[in-house]
């Protein structure tokens, strides 16, 4: 019945996402590894979904990157991202391992400016638990009858994108990110009956991110993403601001941040965040607004987000460069 319901909303096939887009930034695109203020960063994302009905939707993402010097005020960030997806009665299962890498080219040599082309590419996994289908002829004693049903298979996925970071005005606190990435680009089978015909859709990810500070203590960062797959279209877009508390502006004690986003014809997802360097924590909660809010019973999906970004001590550590990637 549930299926019957979500079908007569046209709910289409897509890939994992999440509500803090933000902190999963390979997973957007490629190319926003590394533009960072720190030499590595490494952030985790945990979201349940669905839990007003049974085996409830959970979906996890770890990153890490790793950003050095090559030549000049250039830099290039080496990352990994690993996405995991639990779903459903059969335990529908999606692993992702994708190691990546970007290059950022620098554009001046008076100011943040950056082009970065990025690349990210792997393995990725799934699987389902064949004793908990329950067809005719399970009861018949007959298996489940899926003929030619794998319980599991894999498959190599690939993305590729670029991005420009630039530094506005003379503040180094304002910066600009805009991203474009292709994931999928190879089009890999997706299917547990070896059906060739069946594949993983391109997906178009358009991004735009803005920090702009208000005056010594306190700022606000824009994020958005527009995306595109098949016949499917999701725009995310929201606020996130900023406060400093303690210490010197320069070197704050803590930065606390409170914000909303909105997923367009969807959900709304209030959201708060705490810096206490090296580390950022940070809750969402989505409301949801359209249809789906009656089969939910108004439930919606937590998301906890933990980052930490930091220097290392080395002769050619970012926090030593006069330009570098940064927002």
């Amino acid at each position: 019945m549930l299926f019957l319901c979500l079908s007569s909303l046209s709910v289409r096939a897509q890939d994992l996402h999440f509500s803090q887009f933000f902190e999963t930034p390979l997973d957007r695109n490629p190319a926003l590894a590394g533009i960072v203020n720190g030499d590595v960063r490494v952030q985790t994302v945990y979201r349940s979904q669905w839990n007003s009905v049974a085996n409830a939707y959970k979906t996890a993402s770890l990153n890490g990157e790793y950003k050095l010097p090559v030549k000049g005020d250039d830099f290039v960030t080496l990352g990994m991202q690993v996405l995991f997806d639990k779903a459903g009665s059969t335990s529908l299962t999606t692993t992702h391992l994708l190691p990546a890498v970007n290059y950022h080219k620098s554009l001046s040599s008076e100011r943040n400016l950056y082009l970065s082309v990025g690349f990210m590419g792997g393995l990725v996994q799934r699987s389902l638990d064949r004793s908990r289908i329950s067809t005719t002829s399970s009861y018949e004693g007959r298996g489940d009858g899926e003929n030619n049903l794998q319980s599991q298979y894999s498959y190599f996925d690939g993305s590729v994108g670029t991005s420009l970071n630039a530094q506005i005005g003379e503040n180094e606190e304002n910066n600009l990110v805009l991203g474009v990435a292709y994931h999928h680009f190879n089009k890999p089978r997706n299917s547990f009956y070896n059906n060739e015909n069946i594949i993983v859709q391109p997906k178009w990810v358009y991004s735009a991110d803005l920090k702009m500070a208000l005056n010594e203590t306190s700022f606000v960062s824009f994020h958005n993403d527009h995306v595109r797959q098949g016949t499917y279209s999701e725009t995310i877009s929201g606020f996130l601001y900023g406060l400093k508390v303690g210490g010197y502006s320069e070197s704050p004690e803590y930065i606390i941040k409170a914000g909303a986003f909105m997923r367009w014809q969807d959900a709304v997802i209030p959201v708060i965040q705490i810096d206490y360097k090296p580390f950022t924590v940070s809750l969402s909660y989505d409301v949801t607004v359209s249809r789906l809010s009656k089969f939910s019973y108004g439930q919606g999906g937590y998301e906890l987000a933990l980052r930490f970004t930091g220097f290392l001590d080395r002769d050619n550590s970012s926090a030593n460069a006069v330009l570098c990637p940064r927002f």
